[in-house]
């Protein structure tokens, strides 16, 4: 994976973006581009130069490359060495980490995503919390990838479906809503006041704990999406959490009950024939070790417009094959894309980038084109409520953009290659500049 650059050809101005095959809807299309790097936002074009008389101040020919929204990933853990869960003594050196992913993450095509926390103690979450909010506020390009808010992923999961998750720091016996503000702290969970944004985006929980059901209502209420994952909920308390307010299911298949054809589960409720419930939008790891490929295609075409991919992946990701050391004292050993707890064959997230998640979909499914990166942009920019602002390439939409390239590996698989990255309308990453050692 090559390595993120710095910007080069950042332009106080508008840019054209020409000869590319746009993803608009379900179509990919032959238009141009419009983008300013000063408002970061997609223009009109046609209002750009035939009311304003606008002329672009760069104009870039993509010949024949897809151009397609900036990726987003709900579920990212960590990569290239740093993980949001370890804290330094020094949070200095935390922060430092975190503007360095930041940069280097724009190589795999993500531009927004939500840094994740699995379960933790409590003094993790109050110390990192913090710096894991929204990002987008300054509206610089340089940052590099952007925090849409924190996901945590528990501690407030089955003791039954934790995966990797010490059982140690898990809290299977909630008392309701103050247990969570003891766990994320209360100045976390914005509960203060209507003009206070918490730092939190989405919390995953396991619905039928204790005193959970109760809370899902009020977290939504402050703007914090609940999803429900590493549970053992059966189709009916599923679908209570749903009609409460909870709207995604977190790695579908991964850490929840099984289907059962008399109780399907929280995968039923993807085909749910229930007027008064939701169909939940859901993430897919489609590393090829999550889930069979056949699995991950059930999924998507038993709802198409839920499915999400996520990369769920470790600070592993971006680095050599060998023994890595994590929080509360556990070690993964990754080879490839797999990512293991040492000594056994729990599976420990990910090691895989979206835009490999995104190919082997597409090589899996033969789905469209379109389809495909509606998975890892419009989707997930729905679950979040940034339609028309991330995820799409309509007027008025942040310019995060990438260019991606199409790739046949010699034996009749084509895979999508990163080519460019933009972000709030300034170029970020070039391969042909890292190609030529620039």
């Amino acid at each position: 994976m090559p390595a993120a650059i710095s910007p080069g050809r950042a332009k106080d101005g508008v840019t054209k973006l020409t000869g590319g095959r746009l993803v608009r809807g379900n179509e990919l299309v032959d238009e141009d581009l419009w983008i300013s790097s000063i408002t970061g936002k997609i223009l009109d074009g046609q209002e750009a130069f035939y009311e304003h008389h606008t002329t672009p101040d760069e104009v870039i020919d993509l010949k024949g490359k897809i151009l397609a929204p900036g990726f987003i990933d709900l579920q990212f853990n960590g990569g290239f060495g740093f993980d949001f869960s370890t804290v330094p003594d020094d949070m200095a050196e935390y922060r430092k980490g975190l503007n360095e992913l930041n940069r280097k993450l724009l190589s795999t095509g993500v531009t927004s995503y939500l840094p994740t926390l699995p379960s933790q103690k409590a003094e993790v979450y109050q110390k990192t919390l913090k710096y894991l909010g929204p990002s987008g506020v300054a509206r610089n390009a340089l940052l590099g990838a952007e925090s849409l808010g924190a996901h945590c992923e528990g501690p407030f999961i089955a003791g039954t479906k934790c995966g990797i998750h010490s059982p140690s720091v898990l809290r299977t016996a909630p008392n309701g809503l103050s247990d969570l503000e003891s766990c994320y702290g209360p100045e976390n969970l914005s509960f203060q006041g209507p003009d206070t944004r918490s730092p939190i985006t989405m919390i995953t929980l396991a619905p039928e704990l204790p005193g959970l059901m109760s809370a899902i209502p009020i977290l939504t209420s402050h703007g914090i999406k609940v999803s429900i994952g590493h549970t053992e909920a059966t189709y009916s308390q599923t679908t209570l959490a749903l009609q409460s307010g909870a709207t995604m299911l977190t790695h579908l298949f991964n850490a929840m009950r099984p289907l059962h054809h008399r109780d399907p589960g929280p995968f039923g409720t993807l085909g749910s024939i229930t007027p008064t419930t939701p169909r939940p939008y859901f993430g897919i790891i489609a590393d090829g070790i999550h889930l069979h490929p056949t699995t991950v295609n059930l999924a998507h075409t038993a709802h198409p417009s839920g499915f999400i991919l996520v990369t769920d992946a470790m600070k592993t990701m971006g680095l050599p094959d060998g023994v890595y050391d994590w929080t509360n004292g556990d070690q993964w050993v990754k080879k490839g894309p797999l990512l293991t707890r040492q000594g056994t064959d729990t599976l420990a997230g990910s090691s895989a980038t979206l835009v490999e998640c995104a190919s082997n979909f597409w090589s899996w499914s033969g789905v469209s084109v379109p389809e495909v990166i509606r998975a890892v942009t419009t989707a997930p920019a729905e679950v979040l409520g940034l339609q028309g602002v991330k995820g799409c390439l309509e007027a008025g939409a942040d310019a995060d953009l990438v260019v991606l390239d199409v790739v046949d590996d010699g034996s009749g698989v084509k895979r999508f290659e990163v080519e460019q990255v933009w972000k709030f309308g300034v170029m970020v990453y070039d391969k042909s500049d890292v190609d030529d050692g620039r």
